[in-house]
């Protein structure tokens, strides 16, 4: 069987953007790969986050995933921070990472492009520890959006790298990004993508909202003032997310619901996504709430913990062997 790995970073709350640009795919795959999903904590601190919401992210996104439909019999669900092997190989992987790699990577440039100030040494070298994520498990895919792509590029350029110099060690993994729904933009700038970090509340819909809520966000969507209902990223992004959401949530093929509402105005469509939305999350909520008063995450999360040690264990003292790190016999 196929290995496949991904994680999220527990910044935020996790959003609807998360569920239908990565956490469906993980529940669609783990019938068909052994997968390796992770809380990718370490990530969190390179920059400032109170340490009470770090933890309660983290909690938060693993009882999430579980109401998702991620099955702990099925999937090697783990926290980050809990295996020391990450960072142990992430510098060493750091190691064999060139400073214009590093650059070019999305937040660094992102943010030095704008000037920003404070930024931490650990913000400028995650794609290696990323790619430790990655190359400590020897997946053959990584189920991403197409912004983090990059990052498993690198993870590649670093594994055939490291495999040139001391024989074959990683599998160079393969990046799986979906065509349709891989990017959810925010409701208010539809040009951007939805963020768990988006400052305008109006923007983003948490997976923890209120339905109610969620229902006003979308009735209140940003779109435009042509009139006809078709998907158009460039001319209609507002239109083009709404029809991204509804058919990732409903099933239906975009082509179809375009079809549906032939002659029909943007009101319409609002309010059939915006019911759709809030159905979907009244379903996920009662899930998450009945996970988190089992106080099972805690179980969930040490079975998986000690699955993935062992493979961490042996791929960094395979590493160390062949950097020569390990003199011990």
């Amino acid at each position: 069987m196929k290995r496949m790995l991904s994680g999220i970073k527990p910044t935020g709350r996790l959003t609807l953007g998360n569920y239908i640009g990565a956490i469906r795919q993980f529940i669609a795959y783990q019938d068909e790969y052994e997968l390796f999903v992770f809380v990718a904590n370490m990530h969190a601190i390179t920059i400032p986050i109170d340490p009470k919401i770090l933890r309660q992210n983290s909690r938060d996104m693993v009882a999430l995933y579980l109401a998702a439909g991620l099955d702990p019999n099925k999937t090697t669900l783990f926290l980050q921070s809990d295996l020391p092997q990450h960072a142990e190989l992430g510098w060493i992987l750091t190691c064999h990472s060139y400073m214009g790699e590093l650059q070019r990577m999305t937040q660094y440039k992102d943010k030095t492009a704008k000037g920003e100030t404070g930024i931490t040494a650990g913000l400028f070298t995650y794609p290696s520890l990323m790619a430790a994520d990655i190359l400590m498990y020897d997946p053959d895919f990584v189920p991403v959006g197409i912004d983090q792509k990059q990052h498993v590029e690198l993870a590649r350029d670093l594994a055939e790298r490291f495999n040139h110099r001391y024989s074959d060690t990683f599998v160079v993994p393969q990046p799986l990004v979906e065509k349709v729904g891989a990017k959810i933009m925010s409701l208010q700038n539809p040009t951007k993508k939805m963020s768990k970090s988006e400052d305008n509340p109006k923007a983003t819909i948490d997976l923890l909202d209120e339905p109610a809520v969620a229902r006003k966000k979308i009735l209140s969507a940003v779109t435009d003032s042509l009139g006809v209902i078709r998907y158009d990223v460039e001319e209609q992004p507002g239109i083009a997310n709404l029809l991204t959401i509804l058919s990732a949530l409903s099933h239906e093929d975009i082509d179809s619901i375009i079809k549906r509402y032939e002659g029909k105005g943007y009101g319409e469509l609002k309010q059939e996504v915006a019911q759709v939305v809030s159905d979907f999350l009244t379903d996920l909520q009662a899930k998450y709430h009945d996970i988190v008063a089992s106080g099972s995450v805690d179980d969930i999360l040490k079975a998986g913990n000690e699955r993935a040690a062992r493979i961490a264990y042996k791929k960094v003292a395979k590493v160390k062997r062949k950097l020569g790190l390990s003199i011990i016999k």
